[in-house]
């Protein structure tokens, strides 16, 4: 090998390696964003991404036009919800209106806030006894979630959800007990009524493992989490939740497992057969060939390769994500046509193809190790994978929906860190679950939890479907 050829491979090196140093600080430091600016000037290149990852309120304003410059103006106050309780305070006039007739009333609607309170209840239970024999009456305590223990269903079901909701930890919880109500609750109480109500529900997550997989259509991923392990002094133990989505009943589910090979998937799929829509991940592909599922690419991840690459060679780059906002933008029509998989047909496909003969001509004039030649070389290895996408019009373009689940644990890890031990870490997949289903179905989660913990000591088996969160949105309808 020439000196030239040397210098040229290590240069080739170099800028690979700088590449990933850029992507590593925009990870760490950097908008997640992928928002582009279509270079065309035609109006129908719309940019379709930007609600995809960031979630932003925005205040509605006007332009009024002053000599000299453009003035901003806010277009008035955001009306007050319907469904808040109303307080109403009278302020009459400091003078004599006895004498006077009232002609109307100014009406001024603010928002106060009311803490929340802890109260005492106290069960009373009058016993009663017979005239005649030995015979004592006194009624039945209502029943309650863990029966020896002085927490309600609403306690319980604040904590909870102030935990994996709210994401804080529960020396914060217990922080904000002895702040707002002077009650000192020891962490290990608070660890125990989790626990005991993992314990009551565990029957229930059981019942949702069984309506996620009941389906021809999932969505798989996967995420790591650290957990403290007995074994490694000094050490956390990387585990992972793997997420699998139903997007057609709108049901979530998180399985933790110890690593991120192919046992966990494996036994959790062992009997699903149907398409997975997953990243490319080597560990599906093993899973596919051993069983009855069909693989579905996700177009976002492609995507994200050819943002990845802009740094880099920003003219392919920009080209391939123009089409991507054409594809997205006819799917934004697919979804609201009587009949997607037909508009996909005509209209998406040949933009898939397209694209393809693209990738393939262009392959050819990059260097293969380059952010953009690696961005081609995947989408030709998902290619096959991407197709299947166009089979069944149920199927989404991309995985973004089991994207946005895998939040929360994301936001929860950044505060407490890290599982107990591997149990408590399957503990925190149940209540992922639920709370990621209860999203995906605009329920509640408090007032969810709290019926729940409330109905599960006496419904059966067989009834426990019907406390699903997607059950309530059916029966509700």
């Amino acid at each position: 090998m020439s000196t030239q050829q040397i210098i040229a491979e290590l240069k080739n090196k170099n800028d690979a390696l700088e590449h990933e140093i850029a992507i590593l600080r925009k990870a760490l430091f950097g908008s997640r964003s992928e928002k582009i600016k279509p270079s065309s000037e035609d109006e129908n290149q719309l940019n379709l991404f930007a609600d995809l990852e960031v979630e932003q309120a925005q205040v509605e304003t006007a332009t009024i036009e002053v000599k000299g410059h453009k003035k901003k103006k806010h277009k008035g106050r955001q009306s007050l919800p319907d469904h808040l309780p109303v307080e109403e305070i009278i302020i009459e006039p400091d003078c004599n209106t006895s004498d006077m007739v009232k002609i109307g009333e100014l009406v001024t609607e603010t928002l106060h806030y009311t803490p929340a309170s802890l109260v005492r209840r106290r069960y009373i239970r009058p016993k009663y006894a017979a005239k005649e024999g030995q015979e004592v009456v006194v009624a039945t305590l209502p029943e309650r979630p863990l029966p020896k223990s002085i927490a309600e269903a609403s306690l319980l079901s604040h904590i909870i959800v102030s935990k994996f909701v709210d994401h804080l930890p529960f020396y914060r919880i217990i922080k904000q007990f002895q702040r707002d109500y002077d009650l000192t609750i020891p962490s290990s109480t608070l660890n125990d009524w989790f626990a005991a109500s993992c314990t009551l529900l565990e029957p229930l997550y059981n019942r949702l493992k069984q309506k996620v997989l009941a389906t021809n259509y999932l969505q798989a991923d996967e995420s790591p989490i650290k957990v403290m392990d007995k074994d490694k002094i000094g050490k956390t133990h990387q585990g992972y939740q793997w997420v699998y989505h139903n997007p057609l009943e709108k049901l979530v589910l998180f399985d933790y497992r110890k690593g991120r090979g192919m046992h966990g998937p494996k036994e959790l799929l062992a009997d699903y057969s149907g398409v997975l829509q997953c990243d490319g991940y080597g560990v599906y592909d093993k899973l596919a060939k051993q069983s009855e599922i069909t693989l579905a690419a996700c177009l976002a991840h492609v995507r994200r390769k050819y943002v990845e690459a802009k740094d880099s060679d920003s003219k392919l780059a920009n080209y391939a994500l123009e089409i991507f906002s054409q594809i997205y933008l006819h799917e934004k029509q697919a979804k609201q046509s009587e009949d997607r998989k037909e508009y996909r047909k005509i209209y998406i496909l040949p933009l898939m193809e397209s694209f393809k003969k693209w990738v393939e001509e262009q392959y050819a004039t990059v260097l293969p190790k380059s952010p953009i030649g690696k961005a081609m070389k995947y989408t030709h290895n998902q290619w096959s994978k991407l197709i299947n996408i166009f089979t069944n019009g149920n199927i989404e373009l991309d995985n973004n929906l089991i994207e946005n689940k895998i939040r929360p644990l994301a936001l929860g890890r950044k505060n407490y860190l890290f599982a107990g031990s591997h149990k408590g870490a399957q503990r925190i997949a149940m209540m992922y679950s639920f709370f990621a289903t209860c999203k995906a179905n605009d329920i509640n989660p408090y007032e969810w939890l709290k019926e729940t913990l409330e109905k599960i000591p006496s419904t059966s088996i067989q009834d426990l479907e019907n406390l699903l969160p997607n059950r309530k949105v059916q029966m509700d309808m």
